[in-house]
């Protein structure tokens, strides 16, 4: 079946700890923190990196991001909103919508040690901490935790990667690339000012099919 996506908005209860965990041959560091989500507590996975020099994460941070989903976004009471299989804003994709119109260019992240000092890492811990600290609405957009409580995860671009992760029509046992499910941080200052951080890993490459596959010509994004 398509995999659960969508967004949850709510406020940080404890502080970004960044963390790794083995995945094939590379380990993956997320920053994980508890959010409350009108009234529960739900886990959140924010991925920054790898330590592979050949799967480095591409990232966009945007201090003063404008789109008309923002409007969405504030009007939003706090929850998750389940966007599986919407196939338009305010799910994401970040091929088939303008979503990073006027973005700016990627930024290379380095292969990362476990130390807190590699980018966007850096940047995105005391973006989180002043959230949690001044009671700022963060939403972020990914994957529902497949049982075992509430979270959020693959909050990345969710398409184009191969090996395992290929997506095979009328089998969706698998963690599997899709379309309008990528994931993305976006904070509000409280003041009608937005942070957003747009995040996808070499490997995943570009254009996609309708399947969220990479095409044969296909290139890192």
């Amino acid at each position: 079946m398509t995999l659960r996506y969508g967004f949850v908005k709510g406020r940080l209860t404890s502080a970004p700890v960044l963390k790794g965990s083995r995945h094939r041959n590379e380990t993956q560091y997320h920053l994980r923190f508890s959010m409350t989500v009108n009234g529960q507590r739900w886990d959140a996975a924010v991925n920054v990196g790898t330590d592979d020099e050949h799967d480095l994460l591409r990232y966009k941070l945007v201090r003063d991001f404008r789109h008309p989903v923002l409007a969405t976004l504030g009007a939003a009471e706090h929850g998750a909103r389940d966007l599986t299989g919407f196939h338009k804003l305010p799910a994401l994709d970040f091929m088939r919508s303008d979503i990073l119109q006027g973005t700016g260019r990627w930024h290379d992240g380095a292969a990362m040690d476990g130390s807190d000092g590699a980018e966007p890492a850096a940047s995105l811990q005391p973006l989180f901490a002043t959230a949690r600290e001044q009671g700022l609405d963060v939403c972020l957009f990914g994957r529902f935790y497949d049982g075992g409580g509430l979270g959020i995860h693959d909050v990345h671009m969710n398409q184009g990667s191969r090996g395992s992760f290929v997506h095979h029509a009328g089998n969706d046992r698998n963690d599997h690339n899709d379309i309008w499910q990528d994931g993305a941080v976006f904070v509000d200052d409280g003041q009608s000012r937005w942070t957003a951080c747009f995040a996808a890993f070499d490997q995943q490459l570009v254009p996609t099919d309708d399947l969220g596959n990479a095409m044969p010509d296909a290139k890192p994004i």
